[in-house]
């Protein structure tokens, strides 16, 4: 359909979707219009067509607007000003919701899946890309790999230039740029943080593309190739950006056992939101794992130095001038997570007041040369980092009645009910069939509530005062040897979560004695409902707390390559590797002779040849034999990174289940069981610790 065909069937269908919208109803007639459009999308959700999918998300956003128009038409009648602030606080919060959900549609619904676009033959007609991989504070350990991969990419040696770009001025760094053959930069100051780091380096160096690595993003070797063509193709192309993959577990993924085995808090934005923005050219530069061209960057005056994020500012500005952007949904290269709640709230709450700063200081919706969907796109980014407001009054606002026999909502509790149902209902099945591979429903309630609380006052300030605050780094490679609970990051969740308990006993009290306190049942079961829903999801946020040991340096990746072991003896056996880590190996035990025989080292036999590593044993059985490896001279980790990390293919994971909400409620109330069993087995095992420590004394 043309665009001139689609705008005409928008024209004719607008009368009816406000008659949908607007049509007034009783609770009886609401409930059978609800329940007939819920089955209406239960029956659709059979077809995996495309245009069902359209349909359905229109169906969703037509009752969720219908919802706000009946709230904003019929509930903001009020007895007292206390009732009328509460009331209208949760209406706007309602209403924030709203539009980020209809924004949510717009950005997702047509998500562009891109393919790599291939090279020519030709190798002359290749651009030259200079690399730059920042660093101000991170350890070499950090920051070595990073280098030593992007020596292995796969591109002419004439056309690639490394630069390592030390904003700490180490003396250690400079002698390894030297000793591996890569560029060494470095500046009298540090202003502007990665921003300026960056510029400066553009003023040095000369590629017509530049390719910037975060110091610990581990590059493939196919990452220029599968990212360089569609420069050659499209001459207006500033900006080729992939996914941020991590190989280290983030703390939701550490610490909830749940949330080992779905999409991790990432895989939405990098997949049907950075598609769908590619749709409208609207693509965000993320500050890593991306490819950009020297001459836009130079038009809009270099990386972005306005605000704390310059990577989506960047973004905004080139495409102000009218310069295209790309996703490729394709990880190609891998970092490192956040190793601690704690900090994980530090970076989150950054990227809020770098969005917030955006919005203030180059505003999507103003200005010239954007799209009215760029408008819209950016408009979401931004939005969607003001959440903690909204998510802590949707938390508390049962309270109101329960504690204080507040009515925040003129309505009753049937009318109440009838018209947020199918809104509820049909919005989370929607969301689910459209974006359930990457991100399971109420994962996000999750997310959010850990953050919440923490980003009200950033982002408020940030809104009044855009020059707030500074660019943070944050802090890459840490170990933690012994679990502990981060009290200090969840004492706002713990005090609410008390409060909440104590409205729902309150609730329960009042509506067994009904009677006796005057109130209507209905109201205290749907307060109650609300109150407990929210506890559940505060007590899966404190979860999050327990931080659990993080020991592992190196992470290990299945990988079968041929091996030698070479024995103290003198005698040599094949066999093959289990998996492999840039500190170690696990081998397939070919006899037993490991068990009385010491191991000297180890060949892994690649197909560029092979690679002799000094070893120690760690431990073995009959089956395995697990080794650390010893000091390793530069140009063997050169090779062991090309066999561990930038293989083609490294990071390349099979597709997650899709989401089932039902299954997802039953996960969330398993980490909420969790949580206290887990707590409770801990302090068992610590108790019976200092009982065997008395005995011996």
């Amino acid at each position: 359909m043309n665009k001139i065909g689609f705008y005409l069937l928008l024209l004719v269908l607008a009368p009816v979707a406000a008659v949908i919208v607007i049509t007034p109803m009783d609770s009886q007639k609401q409930y059978i219009f609800g329940l007939i459009s819920i089955a209406m999308m239960f029956a659709m959700n059979f077809s995996k067509s495309r245009q069902i999918s359209v349909v359905m998300v229109m169906l969703s956003a037509l009752m969720s607007t219908r919802y706000i128009w009946w709230r904003t038409t019929e509930t903001l009648h009020f007895n007292s000003e206390i009732e009328a602030i509460l009331g209208i606080a949760l209406y706007i919060a309602e209403l924030y919701v709203w539009v980020i959900l209809i924004l949510g549609f717009l950005q997702t619904t047509w998500p562009l899946k891109r393919t790599i676009e291939p090279l020519p033959d030709d190798v002359s007609l290749w651009p030259t890309v200079d690399v730059y991989v920042p660093s101000y504070n991170e350890s070499l350990d950090v920051v070595r790999d990073t280098v030593l991969a992007a020596q292995c990419i796969d591109y002419p040696r004439d056309k690639l230039k490394i630069y390592l770009l030390d904003d700490g001025k180490r003396s250690e760094f400079a002698v390894f740029a030297a000793d591996v053959g890569v560029g060494y930069i470095t500046r009298d100051d540090n202003r502007h943080a990665k921003a300026g780091n960056l510029n400066h380096a553009m003023s040095i160096t000369k590629g017509e593309l530049i390719c910037v690595f975060d110091c610990d993003h581990v590059a493939t070797r196919t990452f220029l190739q599968a990212t360089v063509g569609p420069f050659l193709k499209d001459p207006k192309l500033a900006l080729m950006q992939t996914p941020h993959y991590f190989y280290s577990p983030d703390p939701f993924e550490r610490n909830l056992r749940a949330a080992r085995s779905i999409p991790n808090e990432g895989a939405l934005f990098y997949g049907p939101v950075q598609q769908g923005n590619d749709n409208w050219n609207a693509t965000f530069f993320c500050g890593s794992c991306a490819v950009i061209r020297r001459t836009a960057l130079e038009e809009v005056g270099g990386f972005a130095t306005e605000t704390v994020t310059e990577d989506a500012h960047t973004a905004l500005k080139m495409q102000r001038r009218g310069w295209g952007s790309a996703f490729l949904a394709i990880p190609l290269a891998a970092g490192l997570a956040t190793e601690r709640l704690g900090l994980h709230v530090i970076q989150r709450t950054r990227w809020a007041r770098g969005m917030t700063q955006i919005f203030r200081v180059d505003n999507p919706l103003l200005g010239r040369g954007l799209t009215w969907q760029q408008r819209l796109c950016y408009l979401n980014a931004m939005l969607h980092f003001q959440f903690g407001l909204p998510r802590v009054i949707f938390l508390v606002a049962p309270l109101a009645y329960l504690l204080f026999n507040l009515n925040i909502i003129h309505s009753s509790a049937s009318l109440i009910f009838a018209y947020v149902l199918p809104h509820l209902v049909m919005s989370v099945g929607v969301n689910s069939r459209m974006n359930g591979r990457f991100r399971y429903t109420f994962c996000g309630e999750i997310y959010e509530t850990v953050m919440c609380f923490h980003l009200v006052i950033p982002t408020f300030l940030t809104m009044l005062s855009p020059k707030h605050g500074k660019f943070n780094v944050t802090d890459k490679g840490g170990l933690l040897d012994q679990g502990f609970f981060d009290f200090h990051i969840v004492r706002p969740h713990v005090i609410v979560a008390v409060l909440l308990t104590i409205g729902i006993v309150a609730g329960v009290v009042r509506a067994v004695a009904h009677d006796y306190f005057g109130v209507d049942p209905y109201v205290i079961a749907l307060n109650v409902g609300w109150a407990l829903f929210s506890l559940i999801i505060l007590m899966a946020a404190i979860a999050v707390a327990r931080e659990t040991k993080q020991v592992r340096k190196t992470i290990r990746i299945d990988v079968q390559i041929p091996a030698i072991i070479h024995y103290a003896s003198g005698i040599s056996s094949r066999t093959q590797t289990c998996n492999l880590s840039m500190g170690g190996a696990q081998l397939d035990a070919p006899d037993s002779r490991h068990l009385q025989d010491e191991i000297e080292e180890i060949d892994l036999l690649l197909h560029s040849g092979t690679i002799t590593i000094p070893v120690s044993k760690i431990s073995a059985d009959e089956q395995t034999i697990r080794l650390s490896f010893k000091a390793i001279p530069l140009a063997r980790r050169r090779e062991l990174v090309r066999v561990v990390l930038a293989r083609a293919d490294a990071w390349i994971q099979p597709q997650y289940k899709q989401d089932n909400p039902l299954v997802s409620l039953g996960t969330l109330v398993r980490t909420v069981f969790e949580l206290f069993w887990l707590t409770w087995k801990d302090r068992r095992t610590k108790r019976k610790n200092v009982t065997k420590e008395d005995g011996v004394a």
